[in-house]
């Protein structure tokens, strides 16, 4: 037989209420009867119904994810880590991907907050600097968390790196095997992040003393495709890259496609890093050296910041990054 809230509250000695309260990881319940609580649901292998507990109250215990990134795997960790902590309170997690261009991107959103009755909104960029998108969840007073915003940070609460210093600190990686040549792949000009890494590589050639050269940057759009039409054109200048620095992990991974095609030797004759260490970059050969960023955990914290809101309604949590460097980034030779 289905194990019932009644069955929770019987065998931990409290008041069913009690129970609602530590389901739905409300204040006000003692962290001994919170521990009791959690230990009977874990024992009984209890699972709310979100229907019912629906009925009981305010809440539809759903959320959702607004997202448009041209990367899956970003996409997938995004997903994996938020309902990670989506199981952890018995809610239900809804993935609603979106088309940033469409006229009708706002009735899209209207639409999905009236039928699904949703507790919040999880948005990553380029939704989450959006000003018609943030306006419109303001003024309906739905909770919404954003993923690396790069304008009007203190409107919601939300979670990031800093890019800016990631992108300067795998530039600096490159700097110190020797290059000096570095070219560049922007991210979509959409996205804050793209601006940021962008500000990161040109701080560190700054730093190390180099000037920056712009037939170096090319305009990137964190596709695959656009990956491998830059790293043509910067391996086709009279003085191509010793390496190549690409905004994320899917256009590094078109960069390395072109050198394999034209027969350019990695990391021998051309360095290339990425970014996001997304699980392409362990896929291709060689393995992509890159900055990690920690999106699962990223989007874990941004659905604890939604689920289990804090005294500070612009609460702010920056996660760490690392510089993984692997097999396609070696000094330069010569």
């Amino acid at each position: 037989m289905r194990v019932t809230i009644k069955d929770v509250s019987r065998e931990a000695g409290v008041s069913i209420k009690t129970v609602s309260r530590v389901l739905n990881n409300e204040k006000y319940v003692g962290a001994e009867t919170r521990a009791r609580v959690s230990a009977v649901v874990e024992r009984l292998n209890f699972r709310p119904s979100s229907a019912a507990r629906a009925l009981a109250g305010k809440r539809s215990f759903q959320v959702a994810l607004i997202c448009d990134n041209p990367s899956p795997y970003y996409v997938y960790e995004m997903q994996s880590g938020i309902r990670d902590r989506c199981e952890e309170a018995g809610v239900r997690l809804i993935a609603q991907p979106y088309d940033r261009q469409s006229s009708r991107l706002l009735d899209e959103i209207e639409a999905l907050i009236e039928s699904i009755r949703i507790d919040g909104l999880i948005l990553t960029p380029p939704a989450t600097d959006n000003p018609a998108v943030l306006a419109l969840l303001r003024a309906r007073g739905v909770p919404f968390v954003r993923v690396s915003p790069g304008s009007d940070v203190g409107v919601s609460p939300s979670v990031f790196i800093d890019n800016r210093r990631a992108a300067a600190d795998m530039t600096r990686h490159l700097i110190d095997l020797g290059h000096s040549r570095i070219g560049f792949i922007t991210g979509d000009p959409d996205f804050a992040t793209s601006a940021q890494r962008s500000a990161g590589y040109r701080d560190a050639l700054g730093d190390g003393g180099i000037a920056v050269d712009p037939a170096l940057i090319r305009p990137g759009t964190y596709g695959f495709a656009s990956g491998e039409s830059e790293a043509e054109a910067l391996l086709a200048l009279a003085q191509p890259p010793t390496a190549i620095f690409a905004a994320n992990d899917d256009m590094a991974a078109g960069v390395l496609a072109v050198a394999h095609r034209l027969g350019v030797r990695v990391p021998d004759q051309l360095s290339i890093a990425g970014f996001d260490d997304t699980p392409i970059a362990g896929f291709v050969w060689p393995p992509l050296s890159t900055v990690r960023q920690p999106t699962r955990q990223m989007a874990y914290q941004a659905a604890d910041l939604l689920l289990s809101p804090g005294e500070d309604a612009s609460e702010r949590r920056e996660l760490d990054y690392a510089i993984i460097a692997r097999g396609s980034t070696a000094p330069v030779v010569g």
